[in-house]
């Protein structure tokens, strides 16, 4: 009984000396938690600044118009035979194809018979000059004061010259009526419109169809205010993005033609002019922009030099924050020179390799101390090579 007694008294000893330890420990471990310190400082991830040269990008809206429009016009009058299958509305021609005939035979006989005067005035013409050479010989044996033009048959050689000349020009206009009698178009063109049919009598300088020129097309673009200044001096042959908008976007290349010359007076913008060669494709395949179509464009315009490529988001009334070599919030006050997309284009307030704040704390003040966020020195090397620039992974200092 007494041995029973024994062990039971060193259990419960056991007992106590456990749970005494098990209370020291948690004791030194509360006051262990309450030695260490804190950090509250705000989160912040950071990019380096670097100066780069920007090529500014103007981008402006038209639409997509001819560059010439024809009312096309018969120069002789007659009955119509004949007319091309393509000439009809929406219909394509190429530059010198027939579109219709004109019934030939009163300008064919027109012709015949200026050839019969040019040869009866050739004939009268060499007439004349052997009469002339006779006159000549007979001369040489009369007085000098005896010999007059009209004795050596100046008048009458001359004449006989202008009858020739005259008919000459008369079978010149015959042979230029006839060809007139097949009327050709004067450059590959789109149909617009056409108003005549065989058999009908149509009389010299009736119009009988509207055609486009699809050659060559242009887009007049008005140009705003703040893009004015960062177009270049020179824009004569300046290669231009067209595009047009929607789900299939079709995009060709063109050239910068003209400025107008002029500023609206109601939007006070200018208006330049780009030109696209065949825009319905017929001679190099590329896909087709149909007149009338609104078509976005694009073309370079100056250099920016040492600028500074900032998100719109991280400038808040032209100011953005940095972070000083104390890990301090600072707010700078920058001069945006250009808006492009969503990015602004910053020229002074910032210096190289300044540390732009990417997301601020809730409530920012100057002077505030922050834990910068930074990426491993292998993974910032990777991003550099491969983006030109990094972006701060969530690696805690």
């Amino acid at each position: 009984m007494k041995s029973v007694l024994i062990k039971i008294a060193v259990l419960l000893a056991m007992l106590a000396i456990g749970f005494g330890i098990m209370g020291l420990i948690h004791v030194v471990a509360e006051e262990t938690e309450e030695e260490k310190p804190v950090d509250s400082r705000p989160v912040v991830s950071v990019e380096l600044l670097t100066p780069i040269d920007h090529q500014v990008e103007i981008t402006s809206f038209g639409e997509l118009t001819p560059l010439e429009s024809t009312q096309l016009s018969a120069q002789v009058s007659g009955e119509v035979l004949s007319w091309n299958e393509n000439f009809i509305a929406g219909g394509v021609v190429k530059r010198n194809e027939i579109l219709f005939t004109i019934e030939p035979d009163t300008y064919a006989a027109a012709v015949l018979q200026a050839e019969a005067q040019i040869s009866l005035a050739q004939a009268t013409l060499t007439e004349e000059l052997a009469r002339q050479q006779v006159a000549k010989r007979e001369a040489r044996s009369l007085q000098q004061s005896q010999v007059s033009d009209l004795y050596l048959r100046k008048p009458q050689v001359m004449s006989a010259q202008a009858q020739l000349k005259s008919a000459q020009a008369s079978l010149s206009i015959a042979k230029r009526n006839l060809a007139k009698t097949q009327v050709r178009a004067p450059y590959d063109a789109l149909i617009i419109s056409r108003d005549i049919g065989t058999g009908q009598f149509v009389s010299a300088g009736t119009q009988v169809a509207y055609l486009n020129n699809v050659e060559t097309a242009e887009v007049i673009i008005p140009i705003a205010g703040f893009d004015s200044a960062f177009i270049q001096d020179d824009l004569k042959d300046t290669s231009a993005t067209i595009s047009t908008q929607g789900r299939s976007s079709i995009i060709r290349e063109g050239m910068v033609n003209r400025n107008l010359g002029v500023v609206d007076q109601n939007t006070r913008m200018q208006h330049l002019v780009i030109r696209i060669e065949d825009p319905y494709g017929l001679e190099n395949n590329l896909p087709s922009i149909k007149f009338g179509t609104y078509v976005q464009v694009r073309f370079a315009g100056k250099t920016l030099k040492d600028v500074f490529k900032v998100p719109q988001s991280l400038v808040n009334k032209r100011k953005i924050w940095l972070v000083d070599s104390n890990n301090k919030l600072e707010s700078h006050s920058v001069e945006v020179i250009r808006e492009e997309g969503t990015f602004f284009f910053i020229s002074s307030g910032v210096n190289e390799r300044d540390r732009l704040v990417k997301n601020l704390p809730e409530y920012p003040q100057n002077g505030m101390e922050v834990k910068i966020i930074e990426v491993p020195s292998a993974l910032n090397a990777s991003l550099v090579l491969h983006n030109g620039s990094f972006d701060p992974a969530t690696t805690a200092q």
